[in-house]
């Protein structure tokens, strides 16, 4: 009864880890989608940049100072930064199809209204190892299934000893290897009705070892489980670290970047370079800018991922004390 218990609770975590990871995937899933939002609405905006600087160029053209080459580039940069911004509509549909699917819409009828991640993910308490076992639903659903195995080394245990009752006949019944006997006995009884030695060939030793060997495979299991959620908890914690010191430095590109495309602007406006020097410190500006934006949408999602490592906001408590099903097994028995 005890292994039967142990057993429904580790299904019921089971469960919990399965909704704590489709709430993760739907988390990411949906900062994925607000990070291209963010993307999106960067190379719009530079499109417009890039418009008032194919507009220059023109006008320079038709005064004679700016060839038809430098008027080529500048409508390059521009209608290759549009084919960009319609670009990531692609990837974007793909994850409002996601985070549909995860609430249980279908995508035809869902959508999400373009909202461009801008903040960094907050900061997230980290537990210590103990709390992390109390924390996290596989490691309940490991622990319990040894306790369940615990629990059927000594139902083989047991097994060793005589179930007996009496026939009408006036025999005694004995199911198992008797410690009444010495020697395995299937059945026996006494008068005309006895019947010979029936020898189980070394089952019960069999069905021992079998429960102990699965005890040892449920322990390696769940040390398995324990050494896994460590190994999650400090990569994720490594990467939101790393991550964190990544957006700074890039934060000091992209202010660098933008400055060398301004200079590179007052040079070409006074004649002293040419609209290529332009071109090549608006490609890196956007560059900058755009990894500036995906390293956001990845803290986002590492944060997610820490947080799921951590258990989320479940804990083992909230496993069910005596699971439905062991009621009915309870209940069923004592009858």
């Amino acid at each position: 009864m005890e292994s039967y218990r142990e057993q429904a609770q580790a299904s019921a975590a089971d469960l919990a880890t399965v909704n704590l990871s489709m709430h993760a995937d739907l988390a990411i899933d949906y900062f994925q989608a607000r990070s291209l939002d963010a993307q999106e609405q960067l190379l719009n905006d530079t499109v417009k940049q890039y418009e008032q600087a194919l507009e220059l160029t023109q006008n320079r053209f038709q005064g004679g100072i700016a060839s038809e080459v430098e008027v080529q580039q500048a409508k390059t940069q521009l209608q290759t930064t549009r084919a960009a911004a319609i670009d990531v509509g692609v990837l974007r549909a793909q994850y409002e199809h996601a985070v549909a699917i995860l609430i249980g819409k279908p995508p035809a009828e869902f959508s999400l209204s373009p909202l461009p991640l801008a903040t960094p993910p907050p900061r997230i308490p980290v537990s210590v190892p103990s709390e992390l076992l109390e924390r996290r639903p596989d490691i309940a659903a490991a622990e319990r299934r040894v306790e369940s195995a615990n629990a059927q080394i000594g139902v083989a245990k047991a097994a060793y000893y005589p179930v007996i009752s009496l026939f009408a006949s006036g025999g005694v019944e004995s199911s198992s290897i008797t410690t009444l006997l010495q020697g395995p006995s299937g059945l026996w009884s006494v008068g005309l009705s006895a019947v010979g030695t029936i020898f189980d060939g070394g089952r019960r030793h069999a069905v021992s070892d079998q429960a102990r060997a699965a005890y040892d495979f449920q322990v390696a299991a769940y040390r398995q489980n324990v050494l896994t959620a460590f190994q999650q908890v400090e990569d994720n914690l490594a990467a939101v670290r790393i991550l964190e010191n990544e957006a700074t430095v890039q934060d000091e590109a992209v202010v660098a970047a933008q400055r060398s495309l301004d200079l590179s602007i007052t040079r070409y406006k006074g004649g002293v370079t040419s609209y290529l020097e332009v071109t090549t410190a608006q490609s890196a500006a956007l560059a900058d800018q755009v990894t500036a934006v995906n390293i956001l949408g990845r803290r986002m999602a590492n944060a997610v991922l820490l947080i799921q490592a951590l258990g989320g906001g479940w804990d083992r408590y909230s496993l069910p004390e005596r699971p439905e099903c062991c009621g009915k097994l309870v209940s069923s028995n004592s009858n």
